[in-house]
């Protein structure tokens, strides 16, 4: 399997966002022999290795990353895990800890993780958090989870923070903006622009390196239950307000912009839930001039480093299990450099919804 996309913004990470943080700790002589002037010992080995080097070119870098990753590594890079408070409806968040413990040693994330997703956050069950609430204690408490994953992993790759962004960054303490429905409703580019730009400033200064916007879906349906998520009806003004969102946020590599949902998720049959939300009921003549043009335009104009995959099919094809929609449209056709993220349960939904997976693992399989 491919995960070059995923390594490739792993070494971005390393070089803008994830350790220009970090510090050697003063409680761990150990640790603190891995970092040289300019550079970090991330396979602990006693030399720099060539994706250690950030004046080496990229690619040469992912390879030589890539031949010293065994599987384990190499899968959990394909990961993401919800950060502490945020599982969903009535399940424990896969994280149960805000802080590093001695027990991460034996858990998955030992060989590394590809994400970890809206951690102390301060919404949901932690809001009440002292790592939420006081931003020098979030900050210190958000590198030292970054810590563990250079320090304690053998080949040390960061771990990249995502957060949601659809309102300005979900954050206890972050500026609140209207919804993206209110925000289409100025038609102003330069206030978008705006917009994106205090979101990112604001996600890089708490520590967040990824943020999931702007969405991108074009809204047709009322009864359709996100309609407040988006910038509205008409494909361009999606199109263009979506364009200066993100490149907003990832001016001067700030943060990455993940667009959402892709593809054909805002046509569900009248409604969002239950069966319905997987299964959009539109014509090959409005997914190709309604709602892929912002994709197409967000790609091709900003450049974004992210895609969310969503839930639902097309023509009886889930999209998270598509070829044809994640390599021959997304990559081939759009041109699209970065990575993709599945929408929270999509691969699972490709065996207990879709019903086209013989079971969890066939799922993965079909996503991969």
């Amino acid at each position: 399997m491919s995960i070059k996309p995923i390594i490739v913004f792993a070494l971005i990470a390393a070089l803008a966002y994830g350790l220009c943080f970090i510090q050697p700790s003063s409680s761990a002589q150990d640790s603190r022999s891995i970092y040289h002037q300019g550079w970090i010992d991330l396979n602990k080995n006693g030399r720099m290795d060539l994706y250690e080097n950030s004046r080496a070119p990229i690619n040469a870098r992912v390879e030589d990353l890539l031949r010293q990753m065994n599987l384990n590594e190499k899968t959990c890079q394909t990961a993401t895990l919800y950060g502490v408070g945020r599982g969903r409806t009535g399940q424990k968040a896969p994280l149960e800890d805000e802080l590093p413990t001695t027990e991460w040693k034996s858990k998955l994330w030992k060989d590394g993780i590809a994400n970890i997703d809206e951690h102390l956050n301060g919404v949901g069950p932690n809001g009440k958090s002292i790592y939420a609430t006081d931003i020098a204690k979030h900050v210190w408490a958000m590198n030292e989870v970054q810590r563990f994953f250079i320090e304690e992993t053998r080949v040390g790759i960061p771990v990249d923070f995502t957060n949601e962004g659809l309102r300005g960054l979900a954050f206890s303490t972050a500026t609140s903006f209207p919804s993206e429905l209110g925000q289409g409703h100025t038609w102003d580019p330069e206030l978008i622009s705006k917009i994106g730009s205090i979101t990112a400033d604001e996600a890089r200064a708490l520590g967040y390196t990824n943020v999931y916007a702007p969405t991108l879906d074009v809204s047709r349906d009322q009864r359709w239950g996100r309609i407040e998520d988006t910038y509205g009806e008409d494909p361009y003004l999606v199109s263009r307000l979506g364009v200066e969102m993100a490149k907003a946020m990832q001016k001067d590599y700030r943060v990455a912009s993940t667009a959402k949902h892709y593809a054909i998720y805002s046509v569900g049959k009248g409604a969002r839930e239950g069966q319905a939300r997987t299964d959009p009921q539109v014509t090959r003549h409005e997914v190709e001039n309604i709602l892929l043009p912002p994709f197409k335009a967000a790609i091709k104009d900003a450049h974004i480093l992210g895609v969310m995959s969503s839930y639902n099919d097309y023509d009886s094809v889930p999209v998270t299990g598509s070829h044809y929609w994640l390599t021959e449209r997304l990559r081939d056709e759009f041109g699209f450099r970065g990575y993709v993220v599945s929408d929270s349960a999509a691969v699972e939904y490709l065996y207990n919804k879709h019903g086209v997976a013989a079971d969890m693992k066939d799922a993965v399989r079909q996503s991969i």
